[in-house]
């Protein structure tokens, strides 16, 4: 692996902003992406099997129950950040086919430049809007993993955050395959509501797994929404729950209602 500067920029011109990449000085050899001034994604390179954010985390123990362990994975990341999930997958089921979307062609290219991918890593990186690329992959494509990190806030884009898109991404699931969904939003969550409503048009099922607190809809933060293709595994639950980070709560089936529009 090339060395990795102390710190690196670049300029990223679909949205004006400048993205930099870090050493974390708490974590021997984790780097952090910042784009606008804000902390985006962390990656340690010396273990990509550790990850650091906990809604990443929680992603990660999602994708673990989706085929058995060690199995290799198709997977499909829409926003590909520095690809810290992509590196977990790699790490947790080498030979893993995976596709990353990303907007941002030189956040991508800065990325992969400053924080290479472990060898052996299948990815092909595509850049674009999430949607136009869904509809762009070879039809016969399908995956275990879907996974889509793009809304950050209480607004979101709209072709993105509907039904028809999720419905759009299901058709693209394998029969074992699972949409996962981090949703950040504000008190009220007013976003993840409207999110699970149109995940249960589009999916058999849906869960939703976060800190406990989340669920109170007095805080900001993210939650995670898993949209199957049959019935809600009770055994995740009690997987999820125990693998945390604590404290964790899921809700699925009725329990969910609580969250619908």
């Amino acid at each position: 692996m090339a060395d990795t500067p102390a710190a690196a920029s670049r300029f990223l011109r679909t949205t004006g902003q400048h993205a930099t990449i870090e050493p974390d000085e708490f974590t021997a050899g984790g780097f952090v992406l910042r784009i606008g001034g804000a902390e985006q994604s962390h990656v340690n390179l010396a273990d990509p099997s550790d990850i650091f954010y906990e809604y990443l985390r929680r992603i990660g123990h999602l994708v673990d129950l989706a085929a058995p362990w060690g199995e290799p994975v198709t997977a499909l990341h829409l926003g590909a950040g520095a690809l810290t999930l992509a590196r977990y997958l790699q790490a947790t089921r080498p030979g893993s086919e995976q596709y990353a979307v990303e907007l941002e062609r030189e956040l991508l290219d800065f990325v992969l430049d400053q924080l290479p991918l472990p060898e052996g890593t299948r990815l092909h990186a595509l850049i674009g809007d999430a949607r136009d690329a869904l509809a762009e992959l070879s039809p016969e494509l399908r995956f275990d993993v879907v996974i889509l990190d793009i809304f950050s806030g209480p607004e979101a884009p709209e072709h993105l955050a509907c039904t028809e898109f999720y419905r759009e991404a299901a058709a693209k699931l394998t029969p074992r395959g699972v949409l996962i969904v981090n949703v950040g939003d504000e008190p009220g969550l007013t976003l993840v509501r409207s999110q699970v409503a149109a995940l249960r048009r589009a999916m058999a099922d849906v869960s939703a797994f976060a800190e406990t607190g989340m669920f109170t809809g007095r805080y900001p933060g993210n939650i995670i929404l898993t949209g199957t293709q049959v019935p809600w595994p009770e055994v995740w639950t009690a997987a999820l729950t125990a693998r945390g980070p604590h404290p964790a709560k899921v809700l699925a089936g009725v329990g969910l209602d609580e969250l619908s529009d």
